[in-house]
């Protein structure tokens, strides 16, 4: 605007110079004979005051972040408030997206998610579906029963989840939830270099439970990113919150070391700590340590148990607040030793690794160290032992490789070492009973059929599974492995499309999705699979797949060092959802996959 003031006031000497000179000759400024080039620059300067953008009425403030501004926000971990849209509305609302610099996946920005009128987690929340704000055809930039992909247009396409070209979602963003006409649902997001839109050319079904409830709710997803939202003309569940600064109301801290080394400095010991900071209207921040004031009491000079009170004294906006506030948290010092020993071996030294062709490509794989039934005794600086917590020792990890490995163990500076035996692990082929998992025609239901009998997996072997896979409408809707003890208490479920739960999956090393889910989905109703369970005997147990596509493609997947198994208790049972498996393929033998 600065500048087109400064043409505005050149132009207008320039007229009245004209106008002085038109008195001089006689002359009509306003005549016929005006020059073609002053009247199309007087277009162009009213053209410029003329906003092109989608007129967004009734806009309040609604002024919070979505997600840890570290890019370290995962998938389904962080929303937006609810922003409710009965018929015959419009939601608009407008959000700052930060992509991060070093993580190019196209994935990684947010999605959009349409719900019935109920919180996640009610008896009645359903979800229409999902829209993100990347356009990947062969991907998942889109889900849901009631999301049609034909519908999407972008100008801004990617062809797998790796293409270049991710930094141009962001910046500011426009989103439109248009529900105003009659027949027909539009979604429309924009930062003014990429748009995307969906045109449904029906009205949503109503999901509400209860029939007279139209409304739908809406909330963003961030992934990789986060979004500093902005306005909305809508007010959400729990009101706007405005961009006035907001006094510190409460704190939470996080990453507090259970334990700390006597003699430390208390600043660099507490280095890792943050605070989630709330202040009024709700907002939060994380806080790092360099802003936050720390005291030990008692001080740091004797072991024991320390309370740690840690006060801030900002706004929202960085300055100094009306009042600080304070939260404290319990800590240890800790008197550590000179020196530690192994004084009993741990129970299981033998670990076992497999190689498919889904891991054959790992140079750097490694196994966790099985610490169960070692002692480990310190000695400390005047001259006492005791026998020292194996959850308060640290351990290197173990080559994935054959031969004799050393550990090492440690307890602050004090080391020592432990070694263990690794060596390749034998598959034997399992046909399991029934042969035939799952109805035919692919209507069992989540968890609806079962193998007859678990199959065992002892100590260093595998267990391999052929079998052909008859796959349903989603990526879902295919192979899934349980593994469990013979109690049926499990340590974790893993499937087909790189996902999984429980205990033990937390820990999992995972090889990530496909790079065409639409392609690697139609692939698998007909793919002939090899699953191998290998219990490594180091409590932990590895999943493998090689899954040979209808495509002629092969396609791999593995999930290593799913943790918390009982080496002496592992157990395979299979399920299905939506889909079936046919055991014992003719093609065993064709597929069959065995490294030694």
């Amino acid at each position: 605007m600065r500048h087109l003031n400064k043409i505005a006031t050149a132009f207008c000497g320039l007229a009245l110079g004209l106008v002085a000179l038109s008195g001089c000759e006689g002359a009509d400024l306003y005549d016929n004979d005006t020059p073609d080039w002053i009247a199309e620059k007087i277009d162009s300067i009213n053209n410029a005051r003329q906003s092109h953008e989608e007129v967004l009425e009734g806009m309040h403030e609604d002024v919070y972040t979505i997600g840890n501004t570290d890019f370290s926000t995962g998938w389904w971990a962080a929303f937006s408030k609810y922003y409710v849209i009965g018929e015959n509305q419009k939601w608009y609302a407008q959000f700052n997206l930060n992509i991060n610099p070093s993580a190019p996946n196209t994935y990684k920005n947010f999605a959009l998610i349409i719900s019935s009128d109920a919180d996640r987690g009610a008896t009645d929340y359903k979800e229409y579906g999902a829209i993100r704000f990347d356009n990947q055809p062969s991907g998942n930039s889109e889900w849901g029963d009631y999301i049609d992909r034909s519908k999407v247009e972008s100008n801004l396409t990617f062809e797998t989840d790796t293409d270049d070209g991710v930094q141009k979602l962001g910046g500011k963003v426009t989103l439109t939830v248009d529900r105003s006409r009659k027949d027909s649902f539009v979604v429309k997001m924009t930062n003014g270099t990429v748009t995307k839109t969906y045109t449904q050319p029906t009205k949503l079904v109503n999901l509400n439970a209860d029939a007279t409830d139209t409304n739908i709710r809406c909330y963003l997803v961030p992934e990789g990113s986060y979004i500093d939202f902005l306005a909305s003309n809508i007010e959400p569940i729990g009101g706007y919150t405005s961009a006035q600064d907001k006094q510190p109301v409460s704190m939470v801290l996080n990453n507090v070391p259970e334990e700390v080394p006597l003699g430390s400095d208390l600043n660099k010991a507490m280095e890792g700590v943050s605070a989630t900071v709330t202040y009024e209207e709700g907002v939060t921040a994380i806080v790092p340590a360099d802003q936050l004031y720390f005291v030990s009491a008692p001080d740091m000079s004797t072991e024991g148990e320390k309370n740690l009170v840690v006060v801030y004294n900002k706004t929202f906006k960085g300055v100094a607040s009306d009042k600080p506030i304070s939260a404290q948290a319990k800590f240890k010092v800790v008197l550590l030793p000179t020196s530690i020993e192994v004084t009993a071996k741990p129970t299981y030294r033998k670990y076992a690794y497999y190689t498919s062709t889904a891991t054959s490509a790992l140079t750097d794989r490694t196994l966790a160290f099985d610490p169960t039934g070692m002692v480990v005794t310190g000695t400390f600086p005047d001259g006492t032992t005791a026998t020292i917590d194996n959850s308060k020792l640290t351990f290197s990890a173990v080559p994935a490789s054959e031969g004799t490995h050393e550990v090492t163990i440690s307890r602050g500076t004090a080391k020592t070492t432990v070694n263990v035996k690794v060596s390749p692990s034998t598959a034997t082929l399992v046909t399991p009973s029934p042969t035939t998992l799952g109805a035919a025609d692919n209507s069992t239901i989540w968890w609806g059929a079962h193998l007859d009998n678990d199959v065992n997996v002892p100590i260093g072997e595998t267990r391999h599974f052929v079998f052909t896979n008859y796959a349903g409408a989603n990526n879902w809707n295919n192979w899934v492995v349980v593994l469990r003890n013979a109690a049926k208490a499990e340590y974790a479920v893993v499937r087909s499309d790189n996902y999984g739960w429980g205990n033990g999956y937390s820990t999992a090393l995972l090889s990530g999705g496909q790079a065409d889910w639409v392609t690697w989905l139609a692939a698998m109703n007909g793919a002939k699979v090899d699953v191998f369970v290998t219990n490594v005997g180091n409590g932990t147990a590895d999943v493998q797949a090689v899954m040979h596509g209808t495509d002629g493609k092969t396609y791999t997947q593995y999930y290593l060092g799913i943790s918390t198994v009982d080496p002496s208790d592992l157990n395979v049972d299979f399920t299905v959802d939506g889909c079936h498996l046919v055991f014992g393929s003719s093609s065993a033998k064709r597929h069959y996959v065995h490294r030694r």
